[in-house]
């Protein structure tokens, strides 16, 4: 029995295939680099937060078991962290419970074949950091 066909058509399409998942894969490491690097910017600015105690409650009560931090001095000491601008954020926020802080950062980037996998849209990276100060005791 005869065949017919060519196996043109099915080795291109194993190509294609093959250089998608080439591509997804360096599209994927950009994107986990990405959010490596906002996690870092935002676990730093939450260490300075926790660095930031309230000295008026200090002087006042003493210090327990860790530094008594607030609101204020969280976010000032978070927009501090954040002025260098070596990773320029779209939004951040920093709350606090007294003990401890959360600071939560997000940015808009651009990814290796982001028209490809995004259909030309930035990816959304957001990241979450918590930080306390602890004393000794």
């Amino acid at each position: 029995m005869r065949e017919r066909g060519s196996a043109l058509p099915f080795v291109l399409v194993c190509w294609l295939v093959a250089a998608t998942m080439a591509l997804g894969a360096v599209a994927a490491s950009d994107a986990f680099l990405e959010q490596q690097d906002l996690q870092a910017v935002c676990d730093g600015a939450a260490l300075a937060a926790a660095n930031r105690t309230d000295e008026g409650r200090v002087y006042a009560t003493g210090v327990g078991a860790a530094l008594p931090l607030t609101t204020e001095t969280a976010r000032a000491a978070v927009a501090d962290s954040l002025a260098d601008g070596v990773t320029p954020l779209d939004a951040w926020t920093a709350e606090t419970d007294g003990t401890e802080v959360t600071v939560r950062c997000s940015r808009s980037v651009e990814i290796a074949f982001g028209w490809l996998f995004l259909g030309g849209r930035p990816l959304e990276v957001t990241a979450v950091a918590g930080a306390r100060a602890p004393t000794l005791g």
